[in-house]
């Protein structure tokens, strides 16, 4: 790689522009034809034009003659008009000012498409005018500052550009980039000569002092350096006052005062060009010698070196000027802004001590501003510290490095001088470089192996080349600093200017700076010609050093590889022979092994080319020197051989037409039982497993290994072996497809293979690993042909087995090898368990032939050899089998509809982590996701025993019909009965019941919604038989899942003192109003659960109340049940099983049980029937109190007669959820003929559980008793109320209850009934004065049935009779009822 010029934008209307600031000089008219002749004249080739010029003519000559080359240039004969305007350019390429005397034009950067649809920069006119308000003035000098955005979104480009003008009266001028005039400063009268900025720069060292940014501007004897941080708020204030003045002529606001520094410069006879190289700290010696030079012997030097801002001005007498002004030692002078604005109303001026504002005056005020020129400050005097002396050289520019410690500097000889600013001496200088243009470039080193590092010594290098334009001969040339070579050289032109602005962004500090990216041009070539923008790329490689010269070369050519390897037309002889080139042509060893790997790793290179170019490249090595070779290039060329020879070998036995057949010596015995005793079970498996799935193609195992990929995973040790690298599980799975598959499938010869492999070095443990994965990842395939692909695992596993290396020749057939140990740690871990099953089968045969053949030829005995070895091969195989009966279960898919979700794969490794419960947790998950219901379950473990027994499964949750059970599922009932009898212990039906009520318990914490799964869970709970685990787990499902909920339920009930609506419920409890309901009912029996658990383990429990019952713990007199799990499991490590977890649990204290199972009966019914209630407030403080504590501590339970008024409540409570309970059962039938439903607000229960809550809230339940009879009469419900009536111990009262709503029906058909006949009318009549004004008095509007049947009534009145004595006072009143009802009876 090397330098190249890059074209970046391009300049529009170059003729416009020219003609504009040349208007003055326009020639006479001419003819059309000469016309078109010179619009045309940018492209003419004028390069010969000037191929003479004087080299000895003296400056006054070159002056006189400027102008009369500016007639004829502008007349169409050139370019080299732009040589006498003023230029400056942006340092972010999107800002060009060009001037000449006063006019100016501003071009600013634009963004086309191209006809190829490609964006390009082009540079158009935004603005032009006159700039100069006093006559005669000229523009002398520009830049164009771009400022900061002050916004945190900013990604580095500016917020907007200021162009800064020097005019030959003295004056600064400061304009948008709209030509806009923002102010103007006279800060010395004499004409400026240049303008130069300095901004912010993050220091490289951490000993390198900070920079500030500064603007300085140059006079013939003067130097003004106005502080940037001041600039940029003035300029910034001045912008925003023009832009309200011009919108709504707002008031003028004065902005900051601008601070700066003047020095006048002494002791240099002229002056035309300076650089500020900044602040800087003298080393104590270097403050020692400038002291004795200064001062003498005599000399004080100060404790701590001054800080001094560095100027370096250029000239004559002498050539060079050193000036070091000591912070501090002037007082910087504040200039007040001047800002006038024009509007409608007024255009007035203001001004200060030194600065004036001027903005569309006109004449008259021009001629004010002439007359009131401000006070111009004194400068502060300041002397040469040194200087270069030469008086016959005179210094035309000097140019800044942005390092700041190396400056260019031209002169009237044609020569360019390097300057050392530190050191203050010249150390270069370039000869016939007359008129020369100087500009620098930075360079960062690439990004490569330095970044990497996690080393922050080792920073990116930076590389600095100067850069030199000598318009004369046209060319643009490119030097390394400080002593290097020139790197590059290009034909431009002669009339081109190089643009170099040596700062950045104005307005960033150490904190802005910080991720922003600055968007900048270092060094650009503008070209009047063409009008083209271009700038130089310098690769990093070119500042090295000519020792490391043919390293860059080499990386030239590392690069050319990259790209030719990134090609994706090349064909393959191209590549093999340019590949084969660059890497014979690189000389450095590192570079070449670099260029060698990226060869290898392409993908696109076939394998022949790969080996070709090794090849040649390791024979080119072999001839040369010995002495002179890298030992390591050598080596890797050496191995990368071996290992694609190999590649190459196994590819060809793969693809070979002759493969070898199995013989049948090789065939295993004893492995035919195996399989026949578990062939149903495989067969099933197959079919489960070999449902269509989605894969990658990249994934798939039939993917063909590259070259590439098979390099990467092997590499070969000093010592001449191969080691497989383990990088990822698809490229193990993929290098050992590539090995072994074919020969799994007989299509490869399985000896050859076997040999080629031992021959290569490879380890035969690597082998083995690489056979068992291929084995264990294609089950699929291979139980398509069992049989086949077993017999040649047989082989190739015997084989591997006979390796030098694979089995100890010391091994003692008593202990464990580590050869088959590392098989079954394999298949121990795998989730295939059909192919681990068979590959243990296997291993098994392989591992007892190995040693019976041991054991012949030491003992020579015939008895049969038992060793540790085969007793661990049986273990492993029975818990195989187990794994793949349970495989196969877990692979059943759930039926449509059920909760279905991923099928669980477990493995033997898996189920020994799990713990003792880790098998009957993966069935209770296979129960949950097949929605099982546990009746259907229980009746699945009861019939495992009977092998004749039809089982049958229903599959759908909750169905009540017997429908028909197709073939699957009982097949799966058969399956899971199988399961059931390998795993006698680890699913017993107590363990296997109670992970299914903890599985059903947790899903149901999931998703609270689905009630059903948590009435399931306390289902499966009933069925556990033991009472330890059925007290133990329902402890724990309170205190983990359920008590939270139900405390949030209660609390919201008794906050809103109803039932909660559903939104409330869902944002307090987590669920629906409906679903709290069903969670209630869940609640009650859990708790009555404890309850019955707690009773059978007390030894003298009390009865169903929490009066007498202070048991703190029970006193257990039914043994616990004593857990085991298989003797093939029994080495299961892992979490404790819910059971050992139930065990562990502490006992309940049963009066707290109780108490709140009627606190929970209370919410149930009060959900149920929807009533208005307040739960906490039918008890005492003690029993608020007592309530969501852990239950296995001791509470202060509620103890004596209760008040009278909380009994009341509680009795009214009752009252309304027997009423509730009669209004919900009318709907149902009238007759007692037809039962009630089990469950909800209808069902038969709730009578008898309103009696038991009676007794424990102490409420009298006769009085609950004669309610009910009375409200089952008013609703109409007469035999279900005469069931009751018998139970009532209070008949008197009763009596007189039922007297009244039998008066109330009565009166009903006889006085209110809209069809009343003549008879009923006659009988009303003749009815006894007192009873007729009894009946009037009822008002039947309190029934809420009316209308009932005559019989009925008739009965109800005979019923009356009998249980009212004959003393009672409303007998009389009875009898004379039943005889009005027998009348009206007769009567109709």
């Amino acid at each position: 790689m090397s330098c190249s010029l890059w074209e970046f934008g391009r300049l529009q209307e170059l003729k416009t522009v020219r003609d504009y600031l040349f208007e003055s000089q326009k020639p006479e008219p001419k003819p059309a034809e000469e016309q078109n002749q010179t619009e045309n004249e940018l492209s003419w080739d004028t390069s010969d034009w000037e191929s003479s010029w004087d080299t000895g003519d003296n400056k006054e000559d070159e002056a006189n003659s400027a102008m009369p080359q500016v007639n004829e240039e502008t007349s169409g004969q050139g370019g080299a008009w732009l040589q006498d305007c003023v230029v400056s350019l942006s340092p972010c390429s999107d800002l060009l000012v060009v001037a000449r005397e006063q006019k100016a034009v501003f071009l600013s950067a634009k963004w086309r498409s191209d006809d190829s649809g490609r964006e390009e920069m082009t540079l158009d006119v935004s603005w032009s005018g006159t700039l100069g308000t006093d006559e005669g003035e000229c523009v002398s000098s520009s830049i164009c500052i771009p400022l900061a955005s002050q916004k945190r979104s900013s990604t580095g480009r500016p917020d907007w550009t200021c162009v800064v003008m020097g005019f030959s009266s003295g004056y600064v001028r400061f304009y948008t980039e709209s030509g806009v005039l923002l102010l103007a400063q006279l800060l010395h009268e004499d004409p400026v000569l240049r303008l130069k900025c300095r901004t912010y720069e993050i220091p490289r060292h951490p000993g390198v002092s900070e920079q500030h940014e500064e603007l300085s501007i140059l006079y013939p004897a003067a130097l003004v350096t106005i502080d940037g941080f001041s600039l940029f708020q003035s300029l910034r204030a001045c912008r925003n006052q023009v832009a309200r003045a011009t919108a709504a002529g707002s008031d003028v606001i004065q902005p900051p005062p601008l601070a700066y520094k003047k020095w006048g410069l002494q002791d240099m006879d002229t002056i035309v060009d300076h650089s500020s190289v900044g602040v800087m700290t003298l080393c104590v010696f270097d403050q020692m010698k400038n002291a004795s030079i200064l001062g003498g012997f005599n000399a004080s030097v100060k404790g701590s070196p001054p800080a001094m801002s560095q100027y370096v001005t250029v000239g004559g007498g002498p050539y060079t000027g050193f000036y070091y002004a000591v912070e501090g030692s002037s007082q910087p002078l504040l200039s007040h802004v001047a800002l006038a604005v024009a509007t409608k109303l007024t255009s007035a001026l203001f001004s200060a001590a030194s600065g004036w504002l001027g903005w569309n005056k006109n004449k008259q005020e021009e001629e004010v501003v002439q007359k009131h020129k401000p006070k111009v400050e004194p400068a502060t005097p300041l002397g040469i510290r040194f200087g270069l002396p030469d008086s016959r050289r005179h210094g035309e520019s000097i140019c800044l490095s942005p390092c700041s410690t190396l400056a260019g500097v031209t002169d009237d000889f044609g020569r360019v001088t390097l300057l050392d600013l530190c050191r203050g001496i010249s150390i270069r200088m370039w000869k016939g470089y007359r008129d020369a243009q100087l500009g620098w470039l930075q360079v960062l080193e690439e990004h490569g192996e330095r970044d990497l590092s996690p080393s922050t010594s080792h920073p990116r290098r930076r590389a600095l080349f100067m850069v030199i334009y000598a318009p004369r001969r046209g060319i643009l040339e490119v030097w390394a600093m400080q002593h290097g070579p020139r790197v590059g050289a290009f034909n431009v032109g002669k009339h081109c200017r190089l643009l170099y602005a040596g700062y950045h962004l104005m307005g960033v500090n150490n904190v802005t700076s910080q991720g922003r990216q600055v968007h900048t041009q270092q060094v650009c070539l503008l070209d009047p010609i063409t009008g083209a923008l271009r700038t130089v790329n310098i690769p990093f490689h070119l500042a090295l050093s000519d020792k490391k010269s043919e390293r860059a070369k080499d990386m030239h050519l590392l690069k050319r590889l990259t790209t030719l390897l990134r090609s994706r037309e090349l064909q393959p002889d191209v590549l093999e022979t340019e590949a084969r080139g660059v890497l014979l042509d690189i000389k450095h060893p590192a570079i070449k092994k670099q260029a060698l790997e990226s060869l290898l790793s392409n993908k696109s290179a076939p394998v022949s080319c790969l080996t070709n170019v090794t090849r040649g490249l390791y024979d080119g090595l072999k001839q040369q020197n010995p002495e002179e070779v890298d030992p390591t290039l050598l080596q890797f060329c050496s191995s990368q051989l071996k290992l694609l020879q190999l590649y190459t070998d196994i590819r060809r036995l793969h693809s070979a037409a002759d493969s070898e057949v199995c013989c049948t010596n090789d065939s295993p015995t004893g492995i035919e039982e195996d399989l026949s005793r578990v062939a149903p079970t495989l067969q099933r498996y197959a079919q489960l497993t070999s449902r269509p799935s989605v894969s990658f193609a990249q994934d798939s195992p039939d993917c063909p290994l590259r070259p590439q990929a098979f390099l990467t995973q092997i590499e070969c040790t000093a010592d001449g072996e191969l080691r497989v690298l383990r990088t990822s599980e698809v490229e193990w799975n993929l290098l050992g497809n590539f090995m072994f598959w074919g020969c799994l499938f007989g299509q490869s010869p399985l000896h050859q293979v076997c040999d080629t492999l031992q021959q290569a070095g490879i380890r035969p443990q690597q082998l083995l690993s690489l056979l068992l994965s291929v084995w264990l990842q294609r089950e699929r395939e291979m139980l398509r042909k069992p049989e086949e692909t077993v017999r040649n695992l047989h082989t190739l596993l015997l084989s591997l087995s006979n390796m030098k290396g694979a089995v100890e020749e010391s091994w003692d057939p008593q202990s464990v090898s580590p050869w088959w140990q590392q098989v079954r740690i394999t298949i121990v871990q795998s989730y295939n368990a059909a192919a681990a099953l068979l590959a243990a089968f296997v291993a098994h045969r392989v591992a007892k032939e190995s040693i019976t053949s041991r054991a012949d030829s030491k003992l020579q005995s015939e008895w049969e050899t038992v060793s540790l070895e085969l007793e661990q091969w049986v273990v492993c195989v029975r818990q195989l089998e187990d794994v793949l009966v349970l495989q196969t279960l877990l692979l059943v898919p759930p039926p449509q509809g059920a909760a279905g979700g991923a099928a669980a794969h477990c493995s033997i490794k898996t189920l020994l982590e799990g713990g003792t419960g880790g098998i009957a947790d993966s069935v209770s998950k296979w129960v949950f996701r097949h929605n099982l219901a546990p009746e259907r379950l229980k009746e699945v473990l009861l019939k495992e025993d009977d092998q004749e027994a039809d089982v049958k499964l229903d599959l759908k949750a909750g169905s009540e019909g017997t429908g028909q059970k197709d073939q699957n599922d009982k097949e799966t009932a058969e399956l899971l009965a199988s399961v059931c009898r390998r795993f006698p212990n680890s699913l017993s039906p107590d363990l296997f019941f109670a992970h299914c009520c903890w599985e059903y318990v947790v899903q149901w914490n999931k998703d609270p919604e689905e009630g059903r799964l948590l009435c399931w869970a306390v289902e499966h709970l009933k069925l556990v038989s033991s009472p330890h685990i059925q007290l133990g787990i329902s402890s724990m499902m309170w205190s983990t899942f359920i008590v939270k909920r139900f405390s949030a339920a209660c609390y919201l009930m008794e906050k809103v003192g109803k039932a909660p609506k559903d939104r409330l419920c869902r944002r307090d409890v987590g669920m629906g109003d409906k679903a709290v309901t069903s969670f209630m009912g869940c609640c009650v029996q859990l708790l009555q659960i404890l309850m019955e658990v707690t009773g059978l383990l007390l030894k003298n429990h009390s009865p169903m109340s929490f009066i007498k019952s202070y048991a703190d713990s029970a006193v257990e007199e039914v043994p616990a049940p004593e857990l085991s799990v298989e003797e093939a499991w029994c080495g299961a490590e892992g979490p404790a099983s819910i059971a050992e977890l139930a065990l562990e649990q502490k006992g309940i204290h049963y009066p707290l049980v109780q108490h709140h199972c009627l606190l929970a009966s209370l919410l149930h019914t009060a959900m149920t029937f929807s009533l208005k209630v307040k739960p906490l407030s039918l008890f005492d403080s003690k029993g608020k109190n007592a309530f969501f504590r852990d239950l296995t501590t001791i509470q202060l339970m509620p103890s004596g007669d209760m008040d009278p008024s909380l009994v009341l409540l509680r009795q009214e409570f009752l009252l309304r959820v027997l009423t509730s309970w009669v209004q919900a059962i009318d709907s149902n039938s009238s007759s007692s003929s037809l039962p009630l439903p089990p469950s909800g607000p209808k069902a038969g229960w709730w009578p008898s559980t309103c009696l038991e809550l009676a007794a424990l809230l102490q409420v009298n339940p006769d009085i609950l008793r004669r309610h009910l009879v009375c409200e089952l009469y008013n609703q109409g419900l007469d035999p279900r109320a005469e069931e009751v009536m018998f139970e009532v111990e209070d008949k008197d009262v009763l009596g007189s209850q039922l007297l009244v709503l039998t008066g109330q029906r009565l009166s009903y058909s006889l006085l209110h009934n809209q069809s009343q006949t003549q008879a009923a009318m006659e009988l009303l009549a003749r009815l006894p004065p007192t009873l007729c004004t009894w009946l009037k008095a009822m008002d039947p509007g309190e029934l809420r049935c009316p209308l009932v049947a005559l019989p009925q009534t008739s009965r109800l009145v005979g019923r009356l009779v009998e249980i009212l004595p004959e003393n009672h006072a409303q007998y009389s009143l009875a009898l004379h009822l039943l005889e009005a009802v027998e009348a009206l009876a007769t009567e109709d």
